[in-house]
């Protein structure tokens, strides 16, 4: 980037005058300025065939890597220019859909599409603070820190400044949805679910059922609606998907979820006689991982309002949603720490379960055994002895069968 050079300044010229509503040219014009930050549409006048000045700038509180102006509703599919400043203080204009014409050697360059002929013209803005790097027009750029749409009313006469669009375009309402859905998921409904099992699990067997409706019956749909969601949001703004670490992360921890649900089912339907202090040993991964999704989940949003959210080009959120996100981790993390002092009586009661499983059989004598069992029982009886003894030297001769209980060491 040259010296002191801190800013484009792209001026877009719409042919109006009814007498020219033939397939004309758009031109947009490249001036160096000094700052740029948020991003304003003036309208001029020109003096001579009545075409208008469109003037994207900002107000300059960030250095520009690159700004670019494009004609559409939304990002992708959208023609577009980008322009951005070279070390020798030469511009580059890139035209991504469209054919790029550059007239003379001065500062002035210009691009040309067909105008539609119409007095609403759809457009949007972007902008973003690492430049390329290289004047060549098909560098790779970094993905835009703000992005934005206006509409040309080119019917109107209008004097002054007018600010880009504060409403939400589709891929901004997704993304705000994905928000929304993934932060209830995540951090209500699944703590809600573990604090349910770690204070009623001790009292009352119901505490398994209500554990799985609340973490998948409930949160799953919750989930992975807010995950397609977020997918769709990217596909439609035209970024990579998988491209940085938000991203990443978001399937990473639905994977997880997803294993976690599988390792809860699995624990429930199967046992083993394994022990680790108390417990069998799937139990603690379940718990442990149960923790480290909820965890992520926190840093996950974090990550969300604090980097995704710029990329929307809605600016900063405030700082009041740090305070909210702090003041939620140490309420669950209380509620979780309070809950673990019923981990004796949970043992305790799960040891119990354990021993009532081993001395609970149920006796299974084929045809033989009852016979030589009531032969034997004869013959002890006209030899004096009880039969209740007899049953219990002969207990080798019987099958037997664990009793199946349902318990609490889920």
């Amino acid at each position: 980037m040259a010296p002191r050079l801190s800013c484009l300044l792209l001026s877009c010229w719409l042919p109006f005058h009814p007498s020219l509503l033939l397939p004309k040219y758009n031109i947009m014009n490249c001036y160096p300025l000094d700052k740029l930050n948020r991003t304003a549409l003036t309208q001029l006048w020109g003096t001579h065939i009545v075409p208008r000045l469109y003037t994207l700038s900002g107000t300059g509180k960030m250095v520009p890597g690159w700004m670019g102006v494009g004609f559409g509703s939304q990002m992708a599919d959208s023609p577009m220019v980008i322009l951005w400043s070279n070390s020798d203080g030469s511009i580059t204009v890139s035209q991504r859909e469209a054919p790029k014409k550059v007239n003379g050697s001065n500062s002035e360059f210009v691009f040309s599409i067909p105008s539609e002929s119409t007095t609403i013209v759809p457009t949007i803005w972007a902008f973003g603070p690492n430049n390329p790097s290289s004047s060549s027009s098909s560098a790779n750029i970094r993905i835009h820190e703000e992005v934005g749409t206006a509409t040309f009313n080119l019917s109107q006469t209008f004097t002054g400044v007018a600010s880009a669009s504060t409403s939400f375009i589709g891929f901004q309402i997704m993304a705000l949805a994905h928000a929304v859905m993934l932060i209830f998921g995540f951090l209500v409904l699944l703590p809600l679910g573990a604090l349910l099992a770690r204070y009623l699990r001790t009292f009352n067997p119901v505490w398994f059922k209500c554990h799985w409706i609340i973490q998948v019956a409930i949160s799953g749909p919750i989930i992975f609606t807010g995950v397609l969601l977020g997918v769709f949001a990217v596909t439609k703004s035209g970024g990579p998907h998988l491209g940085d670490g938000h991203k990443q992360w978001g399937v990473a921890i639905s994977v997880l979820y997803l294993f976690q649900c599988s390792l809860g089912y699995f624990i429930h339907r199967v046992k083993f006689n394994i022990v680790i202090l108390g417990r069998p040993p799937q139990n603690y991964y379940h718990a442990f991982l149960g923790i480290f999704i909820i965890a992520a989940a926190f840093y996950q949003v974090r990550t969300g309002y604090k980097v995704e959210w710029l990329l929307l080009g809605r600016g900063p959120l405030g700082s009041y949603l740090d305070i909210i996100w702090y003041i939620w981790i140490v309420i669950l993390a209380m509620l979780y720490s309070i809950g673990l002092i019923y981990l004796p009586k949970q043992f305790k009661q799960e040891k119990e379960n354990r021993r009532g499983n081993d001395h609970s059989t149920m006796f299974m004598l084929d045809p033989a055994s009852r016979s030589t069992r009531s032969d034997t029982a004869v013959s002890g009886q006209e030899q004096g002895y009880e039969i209740g003894e007899l049953e219990s030297e002969e207990h080798h001769t019987i099958e037997v069968e664990p009793a199946k209980f349902e318990n609490f060491t889920d």
